[in-house]
């Protein structure tokens, strides 16, 4: 019998279907998140993320431990560490196993939502803070795992109204951090606030913007990167680089398991910590959105689910090897877009080279010679994006509508308090001001409360803000800009 006369839908539909040399091959063809391309140009796109992501992973540890009283030496050892489990994360979420990862061409690395946190938790306790920090993300991350069946069917609570607040509160948090780098980064030095490092780091920002301007493709996502390096090398004959960090570091080292003791519990950090999970897997959900679309593959909710099992399981052994929280970078993202290399992994080789960079103090720790007024000058911009990127999402939240402008002034005036007044809390209990001196938190939280009394208590006539469908402008908006 032939082809023809076994389909109703006609004949032309029925000759496509013909056994013909071809139809095996269309039949078998993978979607292009799942092929793999040449081990050169997939070590190449591999290195290529890395590149774009590289300074969004050391940034955190070099605020953090500074802030705790770590030495040079010890936050050189982070930032390695940093590196190696942002590398156990991103194989997590694009490998993936049993009902863990997304499946997609994820990057994940140290999220900055916890930066402000951690620095009010740790502050000038030294090792003892970070074990604190530490014990606080272990507990967080194993409470977000379990929540993650349940946190995939709760997204229409977290429309952009939620998130864009959150990020941008997030991106406003970490500018003054940028602002004490450019001044020189030690209240108590005697140049701290001359002219000569408020220059250095004005320079470092002209230039991160003219090459962002004037540069195309891959050298323009690296701008930042580039632009410290620039900044570095003027840096040089003006005497403004440390070289002690990478003297002192090994070619080859390894994470040592609670290099810094074992991890240690306090209520009031991990309820902090666990406001920052919460807060990470708002993000990831909507990256999630907005990266199935442009691969073209939806992420639906069984995916949503696999890739936030990913993110708290990757954040869950972070602390083992000294690592922080991990999750999506939304940069790497607009890469994929612009690349149109969809490939996970591409994407699974950027996270070996992540494991490898963490495995050589040395490349971890060279990023120590640049001086701080050139990473506060770019540091302005590194977080400015993110405020934008809140912004931007804002922009998808229907403000005039309802309350929604409200929720988001009244959440961020709230959020603002530490930053614009930072003694606003001194006279309340020392353990609420884990969560209070974090805007982040004390924000997300208004949010979130105000989101639920406004547009979901009690409404019964449908003007309450719903999430958009997977794919549609406020999941594409990147929210996770922030690492």
């Amino acid at each position: 019998m032939s082809p023809t006369t076994c389909n109703p839908t006609g004949g032309t539909a029925v000759a496509a279907q013909s056994p013909t040399a071809d139809a095996p091959e269309e039949i078998d063809r993978k979607h292009p998140v799942d092929e793999t391309l040449p081990p050169f140009k997939m070590f190449t796109s591999g290195l290529q993320h890395v590149a774009a992501m590289y300074a969004g992973v050391v940034a955190p540890p070099m605020i953090v431990g500074p802030a705790v009283g770590l030495s040079a030496k010890d936050t050189a050892f982070l930032m390695g560490a940093s590196l190696f489990t942002a590398g156990i994360a991103t194989l997590l979420q694009t490998l993936g196993f049993w009902r863990v990862g997304a499946r997609l061409p994820f990057v994940n690395g140290v999220s900055f939502a916890g930066v402000t946190p951690m620095v009010a938790i740790g502050r000038d306790r030294g090792y003892d803070g970070i074990a604190v920090i530490f014990g606080a993300i272990m507990v967080a991350s194993v409470l977000g795992f379990l929540l993650t069946p349940y946190f995939s069917k709760l997204v229409r609570f977290f429309p952009p109204v939620v998130t864009g607040t959150v990020i941008t509160l997030i991106g406003v948090s970490l500018l003054p951090v940028a602002f004490n780098w450019s001044q020189g980064g030690n209240p108590t030095a005697d140049d701290y606030g001359s002219m000569k490092n408020i220059g250095m780091a004005a320079l470092t920002f002209v230039i991160v913007l003219a090459l962002r301007k004037l540069l195309r493709g891959f050298l323009q996502q690296i701008a930042i990167l580039l632009g410290l390096v620039v900044g570095t090398v003027v840096a040089v004959p003006l005497g403004m680089t440390n070289l002690d960090a990478i003297t002192d570091a090994g070619i080859v080292g390894f994470p040592t398991p609670f290099h810094f003791g074992a991890p240690q519990f306090e209520v009031a950090a991990i309820i902090s910590m666990c406001i920052v999970m919460l807060v990470c897997m708002t993000e990831s959900t909507a990256d999630m959105l907005a990266l199935g679309r442009i691969v073209d593959r939806p992420a639906d909710e069984r995916t949503i689910e696999g890739g936030l099992r990913a993110d708290t399981l990757g954040s869950a052994v972070s602390p083992l090897f000294n690592g922080f929280m991990c999750s999506a970078f939304a940069q790497n993202i607009g890469l994929v877009a612009m690349t149109k290399v969809r490939s996970r992994f591409v994407v699974a080789a950027g996270g070996g080279i992540l494991i490898l960079l963490g495995l050589c103090p040395v490349a971890a720790s060279v990023i120590a010679l640049v001086p701080l007024p050139v990473l506060g000058g770019a540091g302005i911009v590194l977080f400015g994006s993110v405020a934008a990127s809140g912004i931007q999402t804002l922009a998808t939240a229907a403000l005039e509508k309802g309350e929604n402008a409200l929720i988001v002034a009244a959440a961020v005036g709230i959020g603002l308090i530490p930053i614009a007044a930072p003694q606003f809390y001194h006279a309340f209990p020392e353990d609420l001001l884990v969560v209070l001196d974090s805007g982040i938190s004390t924000g997300c939280i208004v949010a979130i409360l105000l989101n639920l009394a406004f547009n979901h208590l009690g409404r019964k006539d449908g003007a309450q803000e719903e999430p958009p469908p997977e794919g549609t402008g406020a999941a594409v908006a990147e929210p996770a800009a922030a690492h």
